[in-house]
C-alpha cells in the first residue's frame, strides 16, 4: 500500500520540477546596449502601444487578439527570433508560437 503513495509523491514530485524549469527557460535576458537599441527605436518610429486589459508579466500568455510586431534584426541576434509589443511604456518581448511572454524592457 506504502509503494502507490510513494510512487505517486515521486511523480508530483517531479512534475512540479519540471513546470518550475520550463517557467525559467521562458525569460531571456538581454544585455543593455539591445535594451537601450529597443527603447531609442520606440521612440524613433514612435510604436504605437497596445491596449491590454490583462496584466503583463513574465511566462503570462497573451490573448490571440493582441497584434505581435517583428523584433527588427538591428536589435540583436538573441532578440530578433520574437514578436514585440509596446505596451504602458515597455517593450514586452513574446515567443511567437505559444505568445509567451519571455522578456519585458524597462
Amino acid at each position: 500500500m506504502k509503494r502507490p503513495v510513494l510512487g505517486f509523491v515521486v511523480a508530483t514530485a517531479l512534475a512540479a520540477s519540471s513546470a518550475a524549469v520550463a517557467q525559467v527557460s521562458a525569460e531571456i535576458t538581454i544585455g543593455q546596449p539591445e535594451q537601450t537599441r529597443i527603447k531609442e527605436y520606440v521612440v524613433k518610429e514612435k510604436v504605437k502601444p497596445a491596449m491590454i486589459k490583462e496584466k503583463v508579466t513574465v511566462g503570462a500568455t497573451l490573448p490571440a487578439d493582441v497584434e505581435l510586431h517583428a523584433a527588427p534584426a538591428d536589435w540583436g541576434p538573441s532578440v530578433s527570433r520574437y514578436r514585440s509589443i509596446y505596451t504602458d511604456d515597455h517593450v514586452v518581448l513574446v515567443e511567437p508560437s505559444s505568445r509567451r511572454i519571455v522578456h519585458i524592457v524597462e
